[in-house]
């Protein structure tokens, strides 16, 4: 069994095969959101700090923090972003960006151990990713593509990741600090894309021994109902062995099929947390009232009839 340890200053999130899975946020990332990248290439985080405690108050295990704005200091808004986020809740960090720079400066300032997002299979990439990760003593998303691009062959891309591996390998990064994105492909354009994904997961769980992520919604692009969509997709992709997400945890929908997962799945123990989520709050007074007319009930029946005073105790 494979243990990814993520940590904050003061708090450790594992992400392992006989674990819950773990929800990455995806909030903070400025890509698409054009108020977003504008408030924070002028330094203005208010919107980061509310992303941030909306997806940990939602369920997030880990935040994924992106600065990727076009013209922007990324390496800046980026250490900043993190700094913050930090400030406001213990939950780890994943440090997204495309840029070493950025990248360095986002480690630099971290307190705890990150989780690297991320390399690819590309020799450029990986000669100057791996030496951060290890520098830095963090754990790194490995997606499975390279210098040809993201084949949808799955086989393809399990030698893409194979081939990371062992390249961390080479550096010291041991293969449970490796968190392995398959790349899945929206299932409405290649009608397989499900089935390839489940296949890919049980290969890389199996014979790498790797814990896996993904961008989430990716499955559900150009389709109506995507949220429906994507909670089919991770209960199923849960059972094939996949670990954690990129996505965004303020969706109940699916959230709610990751929790029934991970209670089905047994990682959820005495289903103590979806308890915790669902269990309707008994109305104000009605343990002393219920209490008051079962003892009425039985006062009733014992003058009625003992026979009918049990039954109707056994039934309440």
């Amino acid at each position: 069994m494979t243990d990814t340890v993520v940590s904050s200053a003061t708090k450790e999130v594992v992400i392992g095969f006989d674990r819950p899975f773990c929800v990455i946020g995806e909030r903070i990332n400025p890509t698409g959101r054009k108020l977003l990248a504008a408030e924070m290439a002028a330094g203005d985080y208010s919107r980061v700090k509310a992303d941030a405690l909306a997806q940990v108050e939602a369920g997030a295990h880990m935040l994924d923090v992106n600065a990727g704005i076009p013209l922007a200091d990324e390496p800046k808004i980026l250490a900043e972003a993190i700094q913050l986020v930090q400030s406001l809740t213990d939950t780890p960090l994943s440090i997204d960006s495309s840029i070493v720079a950025a990248l360095e400066a986002g480690l630099a300032v971290y307190k705890g151990k990150a989780l690297v997002n991320s390399v690819t299979g590309e020799e450029e990439r990986l000669e100057v990713v791996l030496p951060l990760v290890k520098k830095y003593g963090a754990a790194v998303v490995a997606i499975s593509n390279d210098e040809t691009g993201i084949s949808e062959d799955p086989d393809v891309r399990f030698e893409v990741a194979k081939k990371i591996v062992h390249r961390a390998a080479d550096y010291g990064i041991h293969h449970s600090d490796i968190v392995v994105d398959p790349l899945v492909m929206p299932v409405g354009a290649l009608g397989q894309a499900g089935r390839a994904a489940f296949s890919l997961i049980r290969r890389l769980r199996e014979e790498l021994k790797v814990n896996t992520t993904c961008g989430a919604s990716n499955i559900s692009f150009g389709l109506p109902n995507r949220h429906g969509l994507n909670q089919a997709f991770l209960s199923m992709a849960i059972g094939a062995g996949m670990t954690s997400a990129i996505m965004n945890p303020l969706h109940m929908e699916e959230m709610t099929g990751i929790w029934g997962a991970d209670v089905m799945m047994g990682h959820d123990a005495h289903c103590a947390y979806w308890i915790k989520r669902f269990r309707e709050p008994a109305p104000e007074g009605e343990a002393a009232g219920g209490r008051g007319r079962r003892e009425g009930r039985r006062r009733g029946g014992g003058a009625a009839g003992g026979g009918a005073a049990g039954s109707e105790t056994v039934s309440v």
